[in-house]
């Protein structure tokens, strides 16, 4: 595969020869136009297009816009051709591509992708999903640029490079009497090539709201899941109808070159609807005039208008007629709305959920949003009479090809309704035939299904609003379906499309302020948060009091608890500089949402020990303090409130500036990613996780005998599916499996603690690791631990450098890790005969194959006989007949397999706190 330079490299050097052949154009270029022949049609022909359907070639470069960088002529043909002005046409969107990689997504598998700021992360860094903020997606208009185009991606981007885009094919096969490899300009050549408008929308949208309610298996969509675009390309239809279905074939199967865990991206349709020429389904490689982006299915896609977006599959690279429907993982476990009674954990637990047929969703249904007023925009009234008007406006859409017939808009809660204007831009495009040599036919005049959005507005007088707490929108289709009052909940999140009510708040002033229901993703924010807070129940809300919202648990909400985390009285203004001398483990300093901290008091008492504190000495904690703590953490922060910070922190170095400037990967101060590239189950429970750095020849810099802080987000998903959700952030120490010489990566042994009868919601982090999937990240920072085997029969504990003769050593489970690598250091010791140390290791286990890293330690065993003595026990029955070691839990007995305390002696101890405390006698 080639990088992405010597990609470029390609285009630039052929564009010279191919200009004139391939079609290029710039910006300024208006293709010429010929009279109208029809009446009441605008019939256009562009450039090179003298007949019906001349030779349609691919944009120029083939490559997406904003992977094309170099050259004045490659620049130009990122910008798509504008359409004739006289055709009256929404514009097409001529906003620049984004042409830099987000930091954000340095150091995950899609580092090479350039994407846009402005678009809110819904997983974190990895998987890409995204939407655009709802004010930034409806001010763009009709059609959507493809900067703020939502993203659904299940894995990493597959990168595609210009050679291997050149030579793209689609394989059709399966029960046809013509099977066929098209190459995309075998698609050009022998069917019309088409260019439709199409609305897109994920079966998410919405699903912030469902999560508040109740968490879902799915991530927080707000409410700018949905785009449109003009999309170019051929009619499936015509496709199928060349490749001759077989007459039992009853399905379509579609599947991407995406590399998941459980396989590639797939889904299917039913024949009678792919060959449906009036469903719209495209096989299309360009987008807004352009070619495809990366994150929209570079450099051919499905296209299913008025069905969710998980049927519209991306970099499509194989198509199959079946009997049977798609078996693909995630045409099973995904895109279903499951009964209202099936909960999260009961459709995780159940199977056969997944497989029932009448819960797949395919056809949209009605759903609208007001997107002006935008969320927290304050209304000046004061000089308003009641008889003038507020603009209110937003989107609606419908499935199925069918038409959005009426919005209505409320002020009362729903008692009463208005209609609202509906603009239909789609309809602009039933006037017009138009001829391209790059879009194609551009020709709705024989069609009156609808496959895009509309937009509504509609005016409130003053009055109303002054008098109003809400504004709430629905809206039908030409079926009369109509978005519900209710939410229905359900086990996906999926299709949430109860009324969309915004929230009006009577501030001083005779001002008002707006307040949407949900921020998508981790954003805060939103009235339903507000009241799910208050332990209200925020399906049920009611906007009719004579104040505030409530719900119908209660007669009236607060705002949301505010915990104060300042001393009363406290005036003190610290500079950056007096600070900046409070570094020190003795007399850490920390700042949180810009609040000083002295945290020296509670050094002993931090219940995560004092390198908790001391890690973030001359920091700003505030993420990681207020990611993982309680609230009566953040009510105790107060005792050690000193003073406000007069002045802003340096953020650092970026981390993708560190790759390579620092010998050792691990900075004690800064969260540094690393990349899950393998995973190896090594017993029943536990794994070993394989994470690389963002260089091969940095070693990671942990002395012996410490360890690394792992930070993660939880992702809950229900079984093996790769739909997530935005979790709590978890971290927890850890000491490698790795070794200290090991480079350009750290393997961690975990033993992953699964939910049980005792404790049913499993461990936190431990789950958080049985989450991840290869490409995913994690973030370390370090070294951390009040132990370090410095060699040569020396050791530091707690700052105190002592020789040590003998060490004993007890663990179990996975607690073997520190031992290890102290056992290691130990006994590879290049120390005088006298300065070696003699070793003790008993390990406790439940069953023999729960004991980790068992070969290893039986192999030093043998090999340093002399001076190092290895103990199991087993407290699961039955043991293996021929066990010759102990059995049960701690005891005296056990005891004696250990040296008897000296002068120059320790013991170390990796264990649960039974086992501690009954090597201490203190049981």
């Amino acid at each position: 595969m080639s990088s992405v330079s010597d990609t470029l490299s390609q285009i630039s050097s052929s564009l010279s020869s191919s200009a004139s052949e391939s079609g290029s154009y710039t910006p300024e270029s208006s293709p010429p136009t010929s009279p109208a022949p029809i009446p009441d049609v605008k019939h256009t022909f562009g450039q090179d297009c003298t007949s019906k359907q001349g030779e349609i070639k691919l944009p120029t470069p083939f490559f997406p816009p904003s992977l094309v960088r170099n050259g004045t002529l490659a620049a130009a043909c990122t910008i798509p051709r504008v359409l004739p002005q006289e055709l009256e046409l929404p514009p097409v969107p001529l906003e620049a591509p984004c042409d830099e990689v987000d930091p954000q997504d340095v150091a995950t598998p899609d580092s090479w992708i350039n994407r846009d700021p402005r678009l809110v992360r819904l997983t974190g860094k990895h998987p890409f999903n995204s939407e655009a903020k709802l004010k930034d997606l409806y001010s763009a208009g009709f059609l959507t640029p493809s900067n703020l185009f939502f993203v659904r991606n299940h894995g990493a981007v597959p990168r595609i490079d210009y050679e291997t885009a050149s030579q793209w094919t689609v394989e059709i096969h399966g029960l046809c009497n013509n099977p066929t490899i098209f190459t995309l300009h075998d698609l050009r050549s022998k069917f019309q090539v088409v260019t439709v408008p199409v609305t897109l929308v994920c079966a998410g949208n919405r699903r912030k709201e469902q999560n508040i309610v109740q968490k879902s298996l799915g991530f927080s969509w707000g409410a700018a899941g949905v785009s449109t675009a003009l999309f170019t390309g051929v009619y499936l239809s015509d496709v199928l109808d060349y490749v001759t279905p077989a007459k039992i074939a009853k399905h379509v199967i579609f599947e991407g070159c995406d590399k998941l865990p459980n396989g590639p991206y797939g889904t299917s349709q039913l024949l009678s609807w792919a060959r449906d020429k009036r469903k719209g389904m495209l096989l299309s490689w360009a987008m807004n005039g352009v070619p495809l982006e990366p994150d929209h299915g570079f450099p051919l896609r499905l296209v299913v208008p008025s069905q969710i977006g998980g049927r519209s599959v991306k970099w499509l690279s194989h198509i199959e007629l079946s009997k049977y429907e798609s078996q693909h993982h995630l045409h099973f476990h995904d895109n279903k709305v499951l009964p209202m009674p099936v909960d999260a954990d009961k459709a995780r637990a159940e199977n056969d959920w997944w497989y029932d047929p009448r819960y797949i969703i395919r056809d949209l249904n009605v759903n609208s949003a007001i997107a002006s007023p935008d969320h927290e925009e304050i209304l000046e009234t004061a000089d308003k009479a009641d008889s003038d008007v507020f603009a209110t406006g937003g989107y609606a859409y419908a499935g199925g090809g069918r038409r959005v017939t009426r919005v209505e808009i409320s002020c009362d809660d729903g008692s009463t309704w208005s209609l609202a204007d509906i603009q239909y831009p789609e309809d602009a495009y039933r006037d017009v035939a138009f001829e391209d040599d790059i879009y194609g036919t551009l020709d709705l005049t024989s069609t009156d299904t609808c496959l895009c959005w509309c937009f509504w507005t509609f005016n409130i007088p003053y009055g109303t609003l002054k008098g109003s707490r809400s504004i709430s929108v629905r809206c039908m289709d030409e079926s009369l379906a109509l978005q519900p009052r209710d939410m229905y909940w359900n086990a996906t999140g999926m299709m949430n499309n109860w009324w969309f009510r915004v929230c009006i708040h009577h501030i001083e002033g005779g001002r008002l302020q707006f307040e949407h229901p949900t921020m998508a993703g981790t954003q805060p924010g939103g009235w339903m948060q507000r009241l799910k807070d208050e332990s209200m129940n925020p399906a049920k809300p009611s906007f009719a009091g004579p104040t505030d919202l409530v719900s119908e648990n209660r007669n009236e909400v607060k705002k949301s608890e505010v915990i104060p985390m300042v001393k009363d009285g406290v005036q003190r203004k610290i500079s950056i500089e007096e600070f900046e001398k409070h570094k020190s483990t003795e007399n850490p300093w920390f700042v949180v949402n810009g609040e000083v901290y002295d945290g020296t008091g509670f050094l002993k008492d931090h219940p995560g020990g004092p390198e908790s504190i001391t890690l973030v000495a001359g920091e700003d904690a505030t993420e990681d303090f207020m990611a993982i703590h309680s609230t009566d953490a953040k009510k105790q922060l107060v005792d050690y409130h000193i003073g406000t910070l007069a002045g802003k922190l340096e953020t650092g170095t970026d981390q993708a500036q560190e790759y390579g400037m620092n010998h050792e990967f691990l900075h004690p101060k800064k969260w540094k990613k690393v990349v899950l590239g393998g995973i190896q189950a090594v017993s029943k429970d536990s794994k070993v996780y394989h994470f690389t750095f963002g260089s091969n020849d940095q070693a990671l810099g942990l002395p012996t005998g410490q360890h690394v802080y792992v930070r993660l987000r939880r992702k809950v998903k229900h079984e093996d599916s790769a739909e997530v959700v935005e979790g709590e952030l978890v971290q927890r120490a850890y000491t490698p499996l790795s070794r200290p010489e090991d480079k350009g990566f750290i393997d961690m042994l975990v033993k992953i603690y699964y939910p049980n009868e005792k404790f049913p919601q499993g461990g936190r982090m431990t789950l958080g690791f049985a989450e991840l999937e290869i490409g995913d990240h994690v973030e370390i920072k370090g070294p951390i631990g009040h132990f370090t085997w410095l060699g040569h029969g020396r050791a530091s504990l707690h700052g105190a450098e002592q020789r040590v003769k003998e060490i004993a050593m007890i663990c179990a489970g996975s607690g073997v890790t520190p031992i290890l690598q102290v056992l290691r250091a130990v006994l590879n010791d290049s120390a005088s005969e006298d300065e070696k140390t003699r070793v003790w290791v008993l390990d406790i286990n439940r069953h023999l194959d729960d004991i980790l890293c068992k070969e290893e330690l039986d192999g030093l065993a043998v090999q340093h006989r002399e001076r190092f003595q290895l103990r199991y026990s087993l407290t699961g029955m039955p043991a293996p007949a021929d066990w010759d070691q102990s059995l049960g839990r701690i005891d005296d007995a056990m005891l004696k397999y250990l040296p008897s305390p000296i002068a120059e002696s320790l013991t170390c101890i990796c264990g649960p706190l039974s086992m501690e405390q009954s090597t201490k006698g203190e049981e």
